[in-house]
């Protein structure tokens, strides 16, 4: 079993580096059809062309391929007999020499590279307890640009949670790769909120009437691709929640660039 999961770890990354999900590939199609402005429907285009290149190449379709972010989903009935962490940060080195991927995980003060994208704290693996004896694996590589410029702010109960994420949006949104994909966090407390953000992103796209009138809001922004203006400045938005203090309102946004990577690998 350690190594399927090794195994699984080096082809999830690589289907992740090289390829988007159908359902983002589609997303930005239908953006380039309908967007109004010449200079954004050229760089959606130039976006889906440069993922038919990686994809073609099998090289990665960003030269900033992230840091290993997993979602692992266990079964409660499954036993494993070695450590899973350890597993998967085997499948990353392997995965960082082969596809190859940027070395880019650092200590935060010396800034020394580990060379290999493993070490202190990374990958970083989001276990989620599930039924069943299954294991499955998703990669989620994610690039500094647009995560250098998400956010948590702990607000005032009476202040307006949309309305400081639209004011956050607008202020950092040209430089994270637009056209984005939002991870909402709402409530909990100051580090629930940022992880509920990142879930969001996972269980991306968000369908709710409260998620489509805020990418609605986001889109007459007009940043759109690039930061260079359109009718596209995200693609998605997605809201998880959670119960906060009475005193508190913690509300997390995770900016995701355009390339919203992930693959998933089903071990048996």
């Amino acid at each position: 079993m350690r190594s399927k999961v090794v195994e699984a770890t080096v082809r999830a990354l690589q289907k992740a580096e090289t390829s988007l999900p159908s359902w983002v590939l589609q997303r930005i199609e239908d953006a380039a059809r309908q967007e109004t402005s010449q200079i954004a429907k050229s760089h959606l285009e130039f976006m889906l062309e440069n993922v038919r290149i990686a994809e073609r190449t099998r090289l990665p379709l960003c030269q900033d391929t992230g840091l290993p972010i997993f979602r692992v989903q266990m079964g409660r009935d499954l036993r494993l007999d070695f450590d899973l962490h350890e597993a998967v940060a085997e499948g990353v080195r392997v995965a960082t020499e082969q596809i190859p991927l940027r070395p880019n995980a650092v200590d935060p003060l010396t800034r020394k590279n580990s060379g290999n994208n493993t070490g202190l704290g990374m990958p970083d693996i989001i276990l989620d307890m599930v039924d069943g004896a299954g294991l499955t694996l998703t990669a989620f590589p994610k690039g500094a640009g647009s995560e250098n410029m998400s956010l948590v702010g702990m607000l005032n109960p009476a202040d307006d949670p949309f309305d400081f994420i639209l004011r956050t949006v607008a202020e950092r949104a040209a430089n994270a790769c637009p056209p984005l994909f939002l991870g909402i966090g709402l409530g909990g407390t100051f580090d629930l909120a940022a992880r509920l953000a990142k879930r969001a992103l996972f269980n991306m796209p968000g369908s709710s009437p409260e998620e489509l009138k805020l990418l609605a809001r986001v889109n007459r922004l007009g940043i759109g691709p690039m930061g260079l203006g359109g009718d596209t400045t995200a693609l998605g938005v997605r809201i998880e929640r959670a119960l906060c203090h009475t005193a508190s309102l913690p509300v997390a946004i995770n900016f995701q660039c355009w390339a919203h990577r992930s693959a998933t690998e089903v071990i048996r």
